[in-house]
């Protein structure tokens, strides 16, 4: 603790001073030395643990909490004599040592302070210490009770070269700027600073009365070279000048915008006096005003021109420069934005509804009928008439977001659409609560502010990818906005007034069900997009793909044909997809590369084949499953829906000596597991009408393979397959290569209907085949195949396993001894009984 003065009083022979001075019994103790030539001498030595002094510096100190030695220090008071000031270089050091403290000291002297107005009478309590000259510690010791140390006075003769000559009036320049800023040093000490010729006092000036660190002030101490010295205070001190020159700078823009802003203040509550009386009492700030001309204009519902008015007369009378201000005017730019009533007429023309679906989607009937039915019931104009809300589920790529803007299209209605993938914050939904700061409507109603009328038909894109948190769940809040019930009175955390979203024409997209919430799913009427086959993608291509991309390729004007073959090649070969967009990007990839020869003024193909797609897109990608070339044992083809359309499915039996024991391989899930199960269960209920030996099963391992085990397979409807393979290997019979079938098995041997009838048809027809397996309950299905393929199929319904072995195995049905032949277990006869020794026991 202590307390920096100027130069010490003692000095006052040498510097003027003010009437700031403090006096105390230190400027009674002289020097040790007094003559210039005694440089070297001995004398007591005390360790100080306050800030560094400098020369000609004084300042208080506390005696037990800033030397090493209290009782050195009062003896040196009482008996009016100096001691060597040393400064340590680490914490907590007790004994002096060369090593352990500073080089350079001081030679301080100690005193208390003196009441020069009665009499030069000393306070008890202050203790002040004067720092006299520099010394070089040059050894130390103990002596008496206390350390003492052989110190040379470091006696630097001032220098009179241009150099010091000038960095003294540079200090000089800087020391008068420096008093001139609220710094510590007073405009009256320049005064002495005038008659310092001195480098090195000048520097020790410097370093007493600017506000430096202790390491900083030490650093001016342990430097004896006087030039250096002032050089190293002197940009030390330009330093500070920098600092307090931008906190004025700082200061002065806080006081000149505090000025401004209460000069605004008056200027702007006159302005808006006259002009409310200009403008017939309205406001005069320019978004009140707008906002006051909007709300006259709009037609709103009783309770939200309420809520309007309120919220408009707490923002004339908020601050201007309120955060409140702000929050206010959000929400009601809001409020005021959203279409209330504003909305665009319906086109309820059939004929043109139809033929403008038809122009931009081939194929996708469903979803097309099902919106025809509905601008034709809305064309009666119904008494009740309640909008439908569609889930188009599908694959990617299937064209159910283009779809829908082609049904806004047709019906004259905006067209909104909204992301719902990776949304798993309420919020999102609902909004925030204006409490918060940087509060938001939610996504539903900020898109229809986008929109502008009541009645758009707004794309909730991707419902399926919905995620739940900690945040909330935000399809349980697409509950309310999704239910024809509910959604007329919509609320949003933000709004917290009413919105009628039942003129809202909701349509969902999905890739899958599987993940909607079954609440959720239940308020919606889906719509199922089938991957497109073969066919459907010749005809798509014709149609939008490859026009779309000569356009973009410069290639409209010299068309470029492509072959059937071509393009069959590309889509069996180059994409597996049930949508068209890789297809679309292969064949962007070829004109592009023709595109590249014709800029080059090479000869370009004008028809694109087989051959030429092969050279242009390199080497095949995909392989599709063929069927096969001959009938062999233990193997049935089955039929595998997939996004990506349907596809054959060789299942594939062995049957070896072993234990009884069922392997099935081929990455198969459960319920396909489950499917096996069965289909053996039935085989073993079947022994003697297969005449199958009751041992069989006992001593043979069975292993169901289904090729292609990196791609998961799962499902019930190959359990016909796989009963038809297991005896075709059990028994020995073959199967038919050209039937292909699909079907669950029950354990009685019946054959229930599945899924994907469409996709599977057509598999079986563009991989060569000629008979299709199909429950008869599926024969309802065949509808959505084409009746070319139909033409060309022979289709087989069935009810039982009997049906479906009749039909796809060639031969008896008999087992086939000696094909597979059976290794019997030894017989065991009785022990013979020991006749000789036997005795009568009667």
């Amino acid at each position: 603790m202590q307390e920096r003065k100027f130069f010490s009083d003692k000095y006052e022979d040498e510097y003027s001073h003010d009437d700031d001075r403090m006096f105390s019994t230190a400027m009674l103790v002289k020097n040790r030395t007094s003559n210039m030539k005694e440089t070297n001498f001995t004398a007591p030595l005390i360790i100080m643990y306050n800030e560094p002094l400098l020369p000609l510096a004084a300042a208080r100190l506390y005696p037990e909490e800033d030397v090493s030695d209290p009782d050195l220090l009062f003896e040196a008071i009482e008996k009016h004599f100096t001691l060597i000031a040393c400064y340590p270089q680490f914490d907590e050091v007790q004994e002096p040592t060369k090593e352990n403290v500073w080089e350079i000291g001081l030679e301080v002297a100690f005193g208390r302070e003196m009441d020069i107005d009665n009499g030069f009478h000393e306070y008890p309590g202050d203790i002040y210490t004067e720092a006299r000259r520099r010394v070089r510690i040059l050894k130390t010791y103990k002596q008496g009770g206390h350390y003492v140390a052989d110190v040379e006075v470091i006696n630097v003769p001032a220098r009179r070269t241009n150099e010091v000559k000038s960095e003294i009036r540079s200090a000089k320049v800087s020391l008068a700027r420096y008093a001139s800023l609220p710094s510590p040093l007073d405009e009256k000490a320049i005064s002495i600073v005038e008659e310092i010729d001195h480098a090195g006092k000048l520097a020790d000036f410097i370093g007493i009365n600017t506000l430096l660190s202790p390491y900083e002030r030490m650093e001016l101490l342990q430097e004896i070279n006087d030039l250096t010295r002032l050089k190293l205070a002197h940009s030390k001190l330009v330093a500070q000048i920098r600092m307090l020159e931008l906190d004025m700078q700082v200061i002065t823009r806080i006081h000149e915008d505090f000025d401004k802003n209460q000069r605004d203040t008056v200027l702007r509550e006159h302005i808006n006096r006259l002009q409310m009386e200009l403008n017939q009492g309205k406001s005069s700030d320019p978004d009140i005003f707008k906002l006051e001309n909007q709300l006259e204009a709009a037609t709103l519902p009783m309770e939200v021109r309420e809520t309007a008015v309120k919220e408009l007369d707490r923002l004339r009378s908020a601050p201007p420069l309120s955060p409140e201000n702000g929050m206010i005017s959000n929400y009601l730019h809001y409020l005021l934005d959203l279409p209330w009533s504003n909305a665009t007429e319906d086109d309820l023309d059939v004929c043109k509804a139809r033929e403008v679906l038809d122009k931009n989607h081939y194929g996708l009937k469903k979803a097309k009928d099902r919106i025809i039915e509905f601008l034709a019931v809305k064309s009666l104009r119904p008494k009740k008439n309640r909008l439908p809300i569609l889930c188009f589920v599908g694959p990617p790529g299937t064209g159910k977001t283009s779809l829908g803007q082609s049904i806004a299209s047709a019906m004259n209605r905006k067209f909104v659409r909204m992301s719902l993938g990776g949304v798993h914050d309420e919020a999102e939904i609902r909004g925030h609560r204006r409490t918060y700061i940087g509060a938001l409507p939610g996504r539903i109603l900020q898109t229809m502010v986008k929109a502008g009328v009541v009645n758009p038909l707004f794309m909730l894109d991707e419902i399926d990818k919905l995620s739940a948190d900690f945040h909330g769940d935000p399809s349980a809040a697409l509950l309310e906005v999704l239910d024809p019930e509910q959604n007329h009175a919509f609320s949003d955390h933000y709004l917290e007034v009413p919105y009628d979203l039942s003129k809202v024409f909701f349509i969902t997209t999905a890739n899958t069900v599987a993940t909607i919430p079954p609440a959720l799913l239940d308020r919606m009427e889906l719509i199922e997009f089938p991957g497109y086959i073969e066919e459907d993608k010749i005809i798509i291509s014709r149609q939008f793909l490859i026009p779309g991309q000569m356009l973009e390729n410069g290639l409209d004007e010299d068309p470029i044909e492509f072959t059937d073959e071509a393009l069959r090649l590309i889509i069996a070969s180059y994409t597996y997809e049930a949508g068209v967009r890789n297809l679309e990007r292969e064949i962007g990839t070829v004109l592009r590369k023709i595109a590249t020869k014709k800029s080059e003024g090479e000869e370009y193909p004008t028809v694109v084949t087989e051959e030429l797609v092969c050279q242009l897109l390199g080497p095949v990608e995909f392989f599709p499953m063929s069927a096969e070339a001959k009938d062999e044992i233990g193997v049935a083809t089955a039929l595998a829906w997939t996004e990506n359309g349907g596809e054959i499915m060789p299942v594939e039996v062995l049957v070896v000596s072993g234990k009884g024991n069922l392997q099935i391989t081929g990455q198969i899930g459960e319920v396909m597991q489950e499917s096996a199960q069965a289909a053996l269960s039935y085989l073993k209920s079947r022994l003697k009408v297969f005449e199958i030996p009751e041992d069989f099963f006992e001593e043979t391992d069975i292993h169901i393979h289904v090729p292609e085990g990196a791609i998961p397979k799962d499902g019930p409807s190959a359990g016909i397959t796989l009963a038809t393979a297991l005896i075709s290997a059990v028994l020995g019979v073959p199967v038919r290569h050209e039937v292909a079938m699909t079907g669950e098995i029950t354990l009685r041997g019946r054959v229930i209907p599945i899924g994907g009838v469409r996709e599977k048809v057509l598999a079986a027809h563009r991989s060569g085949l000629k008979t299709v397996i199909l429950p008869k309950k599926n024969e309802k299905d065949l509808v959505d195949v084409p009746e070319a393929v139909l033409k060309e199929l022979n289709i087989i319904l069935v009810d039982h396993m009997d049906q479906v072995t009749e039909a796809s195995i060639v031969g008896e049905l008999k087992y086939a001894n000696g094909i597979y032949p059976i290794k019997r277990k030894p017989t065991r006869h009785p022990p013979v009984k020991d006749t000789q020794n036997k005795t009568n026991s009667g």
